[in-house]
């Protein structure tokens, strides 16, 4: 069979744009695999807003990242790219995070050329490391996978600081240096968009955030011009946000669920999102006698 980051290799080199609903916990991991999806994205964002409560501004640690990562890949069977910030240190910490998160369950590693402490890449007041260490992140990365096909995805932040032509420059030293797969973060129009895949020779990612710098062009467009997926990292933190704050609002200002009803998952349904038949059937097996 194949390893999972033989799958998302594969997937990636379709150039199909096949979408990346992002997770940040196994519930959300699990209702991704159980409509269908071909890999899940671990949002490095999600995680510091479901978790920590806190921005998108570098807060979180490998420990932390790791922790999520093993656990969705208990919950699911899907390939995950992971987003790995910026290795949380130099090349030699990347060595760790790599070996870490290839042993939490990784399929593929997004590793990113901001300065340390990151930010969302869709705000404003980034800054980017000199090339030369990024591209001693990503060789690092290179040389430590056990796996040859954990996917190495290296994305760039220049855009918004030293233009599109030298975010594309980047990439292609990236590429160089070996990452199986480029992402240049935050073009503004479809136009950057294209150049970016017509310039670039491996495989790349599209950024879709809601409200954010990047256009929605939909999966088709994404797929004539070639990227291999398009992330859409937060949709379901964004759902889920958005109904539990109209939910609770609603409880605590009528005191019931009534108005509310038909928002709520059902008990049942919430009980076969996280398998919990499985867990009756493992329950029946090993019962004493």
């Amino acid at each position: 069979m194949s390893s999972p980051a033989a799958k998302l290799k594969a997937i990636l080199a379709r150039r199909e744009a096949v979408i990346l609903a992002g997770a940040a916990n196994g519930l959300f991991a699990r209702i991704i695999e159980d409509v269908g999806y071909e890999a899940v994205y671990v949002t490095g964002a999600g995680v510091a807003n479901m978790y920590l409560g806190a921005p998108d501004i570098g807060l979180t640690t490998l420990t932390e990242v790791a922790n999520h990562v093993a656990a969705i890949a208990d919950a699911v069977a899907l390939p995950l790219l992971v987003d790995a910030d910026t290795g949380f240190g130099n090349a030699v910490n990347m060595v760790r995070t790599v070996r870490v998160l290839e042993r939490a369950g990784a399929a593929g590693l997004q590793i990113e050329d901001q300065v340390f402490p990151k930010k969302c890449g869709h705000f404003a007041g980034k800054e980017v490391v000199p090339l030369g260490e990024m591209l001693a992140k990503i060789k690092a990365a290179v040389d430590t996978r056990r796996d040859g096909d954990l996917q190495i995805v290296a994305r760039t932040d220049a855009r918004a600081i030293l233009g599109l032509q030298a975010a594309i420059d980047r990439a292609g030293a990236m590429i160089e240096a070996g990452a199986d797969a480029t992402f240049v973060e935050a073009p503004t129009s479809a136009d950057e968009l294209a150049v970016v895949a017509r310039d670039l020779p491996v495989p790349q990612v599209a950024n879709v955030v809601f409200g954010g710098l990047t256009p929605e062009l939909g999966r088709g467009r994404f797929a004539e011009l070639g990227f291999g997926c398009v992330l859409y990292a937060n949709a379901a933190l964004q759902a889920a946000l958005k109904a539990s704050h109209d939910v609770l609002e609603a409880l605590l200002r009528d005191g019931s669920l009534g108005a509310v009803s038909g928002q709520l998952a059902g008990f049942g349904a919430r009980q076969r999102a996280v398998a919990k038949e499985t867990y009756d059937e493992l329950e029946s097996r090993y019962r004493a006698p």
